[in-house]
């Protein structure tokens, strides 16, 4: 069932897909504390009047894990006076310059290519469970992060849908909550007003050709086997989530006590 997006929600003219995660339930009965965890899509085109409100949730901590490309091609975030930034370059989810320069500038039979027959979503799929095996220093930076001194905390990456995404979902992996909540806080990024915008450069009528889009939805989409996927990784690498956050992250249960401390109600 959809869920109706609170009315207390700010509807920010320049950020997509900014959403506080609290309110989620754990499974010992807890909630994640409001005001504490955000997230959305990337900072650089934020107005003024976004940085006023984003300046009012007295934010610690913004990470961002936009890599290079990223950041060239859409700016630098707001600056927010008195806020941590914090960049963690993650895989981007369709990997590569290249790839997305063929995603802007490619035509009908270039994208057929890369993205049909399933291509597109396998991309995904492949690249949480990347993400994931490969990543881990960058999320132990984070749960370390927060357990000590980063609350509140903003974390986004371009559209605020995978890596950001990805980078939740392990918080709330590690605060214990409940793993139909986080996928349904995941599959909030697929809300008409979160989406990210679709950059394609050409100006001809089948730039944005129904064909067109139907190939690239797979990579702007929030999908469940996409965040499937990255759990079942966790499963088949390390056995289960305690031991992926004691091995694979370094969170020992008194990081996971400091965490819960500082995040849940």
């Amino acid at each position: 069932m959809t869920q109706q997006v609170p009315s207390t929600e700010p509807e920010l003219a320049g950020v997509r897909n900014f959403r506080d995660v609290g309110g989620l339930p754990t499974v010992d009965g807890r909630r994640v504390k409001q005001g504490r965890l955000f997230r959305s899509g990337h900072l650089a085109h934020a107005t003024e009047k976004d940085a006023t409100f984003l300046s009012s949730l007295g934010l610690h901590t913004i990470f961002d894990f936009r890599n290079a490309s990223d950041q060239k091609l859409e700016g630098p975030d707001v600056d927010l006076p008195g806020v941590r930034n914090v960049n963690l370059p993650l895989t981007d989810p369709a990997d590569g310059a290249e790839f997305w320069k063929m995603v802007r500038d490619g035509d009908l039979d270039q994208l057929r290519a890369i993205l049909s027959d399933g291509k597109a979503a396998n991309r995904m799929v492949v690249s949480y469970r990347t993400i994931i095996k490969e990543r881990t220093t960058e999320h132990s930076q984070v749960l370390h992060a927060l357990a000590e001194d980063s609350v509140p905390a903003l974390m986004h990456c371009a559209a605020g849908k995978d890596r950001a995404g990805l980078s939740i979902a392990v918080t709330l992996l590690a605060l214990g909550v409940e793993r139909d909540a986080i996928a349904a806080d995941y599959l909030e990024s697929n809300a008409t007003h979160r989406r990210y915008k679709v950059h394609r450069s050409s100006s001809s009528p089948s730039a944005y050709s129904p064909e067109v889009m139907e190939l690239l939805s797979p990579l702007f989409d929030a999908r469940a086997e996409y965040l499937t996927a990255a759990f079942e990784t966790i499963e088949e690498t390390w056995g289960g989530v305690d031991t992926y956050l004691e091995q694979a992250l370094r969170v020992t249960p008194q990081v996971r006590d400091r965490l819960r401390e500082r995040l849940l109600d």
